[in-house]
């Protein structure tokens, strides 16, 4: 008994309550902020003038600093935390970009910008208060024991409350009591900004129909041959080596008639309701495939076959659960379910925002182009949209997506008040609707939810706080866990 009490004290000396956020705030400053740049690194304006055959403008490094307050006089200097309470500012750090333009294949200009300001969240690397002493805290008007982990937007102490969803790119068959297909297999393909439903129906003529974005109910067997993959054995081994499935046979011999790839994929552009040239038509399916379909697995063709084998094992395993060799996924099963905490609620936040601030750049450049004037960069770009739109959602709670109160006033009536708000879990499901099952404790929530605390009412179970002892792991990529394990010894056959 003495031995736990002393590893639990050893926990809470070196832990910190709010490390996981932290960690998170701090892994998209980063990495995930860059990645947000290359998602948008070439921009080409459509109005460009007479005399210039093509121009592109590129945003390369990011950068940001520690946050810094620029007075009246002009002059600039470190802002800390404390000041920002009393004096009803924002704690937050510029953010530099490096921007060229390309005019006709050759770099013209290139320099770095500010685009707006970032709020930093207390304690992590990019805050004053980092890894700071007691007595250096205490003199910088700090409480040497609060864990940091929040914001101060206009001189307001903000937490951003992590929010509890369904697990992206993972693929689960779950019955279904009302539609024509008794299981319903379902994927939420995650890729950058988008976040893209697939639903797999088995149906009374004995043949699975997929479903994603404006392409409706196609068969199966049809979207796997204009991934590439058209030998029937082939498509056959790729479902199940072992078992024989009638239901395969049926498939395959419903899309018997498609023999090659162009034919697989003129088949589903009729369907989509596309009814433009046949080539025209053609090359906007196969985008629809690339970019749409599975995108989690990549975006370009080289990645067809791998998302046809993808729909292949899809396939199996709504067979085995409709068979009952396998049993229903379960939702509410915590390996099921991903925490999204600050680094990725800004990730989301920044995503929209940035796509804004390129709207208002290429709007300006156009702008100035029908004038008959060539403008220069730097007069284009406006740093206080972002900043203010960031702000904005950060004061409100107003978030991206329609979400409300993701940002909120963090509870100073007591020490512990503090800690449990620090640590709140939200579900996004309604308040309003039954939901049972979501509301209840599952056997998974033990060790990672604290079993006790959710409040009375229409809220119960669905607000919910991290156990003392939980820490949340980051999102690791595929590339880095299989280096790991062939590190390891494991070897690929």
């Amino acid at each position: 008994m003495r031995d736990n009490a002393l590893l639990i004290s050893k926990f809470f000396a070196e832990e910190s309550f709010v490390k996981s956020d932290i960690e998170s705030f701090d892994n998209f400053i980063e990495k995930e902020l860059q990645n947000l740049i290359e998602e948008n690194k070439e921009i080409e304006p459509t109005i460009i003038p007479p005399n210039v055959d093509e121009f592109k403008i590129k945003f390369d490094k990011v950068r940001i600093t520690k946050p810094e307050i620029i007075e009246a006089d002009g002059s600039k200097r470190m802002l800390f935390p404390n000041e920002a309470r009393l004096r009803k500012l924002t704690y937050a750090a510029p953010v530099f970009i490096t921007v060229s333009a390309h005019i006709n294949g050759a770099q013209r200009e290139s320099f770095e910008t500010q685009i707006g300001n970032l709020p930093i969240m207390l304690r992590s690397k990019q805050c004053h208060l980092h890894n700071l002493s007691r007595e250096d805290l205490v003199k910088h008007g700090e409480d040497a024991d609060d864990p940091g982990g929040y914001f101060i937007i206009n001189g307001t102490e903000k937490a951003l409350v992590k929010i509890e969803d369904l697990a992206s790119n993972r693929f689960m068959v779950s019955q279904d009591n009302v539609g024509p297909s008794k299981f319903v297999g379902k994927v939420f393909s995650e890729h950058g900004s988008y976040k893209i439903p697939h639903t797999l129906e088995y149906m009374k003529d004995g043949v699975f129909y997929l479903t994603f974005t404006r392409v409706r109910r196609i068969p199966i067997a049809i979207v796997v041959k204009a991934l590439g993959l058209l030998k029937d054995e082939e498509i056959a081994k790729s479902i199940s080596e072992d078992t024989q499935f009638d239901e395969i046979i049926i498939n395959l011999m419903g899309a018997s008639e498609i023999k090659t790839e162009e034919d697989a994929v003129d088949y589903i552009a009729k369907h989509s309701g596309i009814t433009q040239a046949k080539e025209i038509r053609l090359e906007r399916t196969k985008d629809i495939l690339d970019n749409y379909l599975l995108p989690h697995l990549g975006v370009s063709p080289k990645d067809r076959l791998a998302k046809a084998y993808n729909l292949c094992k899809m396939v199996k395993k709504h067979l085995l659960v409709s068979k009952g060799e396998l049993s229903v996924d379960d939702k509410d099963h915590y390996l099921n379910k991903r925490l999204k905490l600050s680094g990725d609620l800004l990730a989301d936040l920044v995503r929209v925002n940035l796509k804004v601030l390129i709207g208002d750049l290429l709007y300006n450049f156009q702008r100035i182009v029908k004038r008959g004037k060539f403008p220069t960069l730097k007069v284009i770009i406006r740093e206080k949209l972002l900043t203010s739109r960031i702000y904005s959602s950060m004061a409100t709670g107003s978030w991206v997506g329609g979400r409300k109160g993701v940002s909120q006033r963090i509870q100073r009536l007591n020490f512990l008040e503090t800690l449990s708000h620090l640590q709140r879990v939200v579900s996004p499901l309604s308040a309003t609707q039954e939901n049972f099952e979501a509301r209840e404790l599952h056997c998974t929530h033990l060790g990672r939810l604290c079993p006790i605390e959710t409040p009375e009412g229409t809220n119960i179970g669905l607000k919910k706080n991290l156990a003392l002892l939980a820490t949340v792991s980051l999102d690791t990529p595929e590339e880095d866990v299989v280096k790991i394990m062939k590190d390891t010894g494991l070897k690929q056959k």
